[in-house]
């Protein structure tokens, strides 16, 4: 018979925790510089949208690292089906999110929609050059040391 060990009983590094703790320190660059086109372009209800959408992109991210490590902790089927899900049940939050808010005064579609698109890819993109595919250091890849 052979052995397979229980997930839960296995010690992991929080590398979902380290790498959107990341992605959102990347985003504090990012923010300003989005958040200040826009109010250049759409004035200050363009700027308040798209400090909206940067807050619904780091929830996403937020959610799905917490999903990944639930989901992480059980199985792999049960990682598997919360990832499929999740990403479902996000994007439908995200629609949620827009639509509730759509009709208000203060907010410009056009630099919400541009900014939700472009600080879910820009951060993803970003954060993949940031990313070890390595298991012996899973997460981020390890600071090189300058001599």
């Amino acid at each position: 018979m052979m052995f397979r060990p229980d997930a839960a009983a296995l010690e992991f590094p929080p590398v979902e925790r380290d790498v959107v703790f990341d992605m959102f320190r990347r985003a504090i660059w990012v923010a300003p510089v989005l958040i200040l086109a826009s109010t250049i372009f759409w004035g200050v209800h363009g700027g308040l949208s798209a400090g909206y959408a940067i807050l619904l992109v780091l929830i996403n991210f937020a959610l799905s690292a917490a999903i990944i490590a639930w989901g992480a902790k059980t199985s792999l089927a049960l990682l598997m089906g919360a990832v499929l899900f999740g990403y479902l049940a996000r994007l439908a939050l995200i629609t949620v999110a827009v639509l509730a808010v759509k009709d208000m005064a203060w907010v410009e579609l056009v630099p919400l929609g541009f900014t939700l698109i472009i600080t879910h890819l820009g951060l993803l993109i970003w954060e993949t050059r940031h990313v070890s595919a390595s298991l012996a250091y899973p997460g981020l890849k390890p600071k090189r040391k300058v001599r």
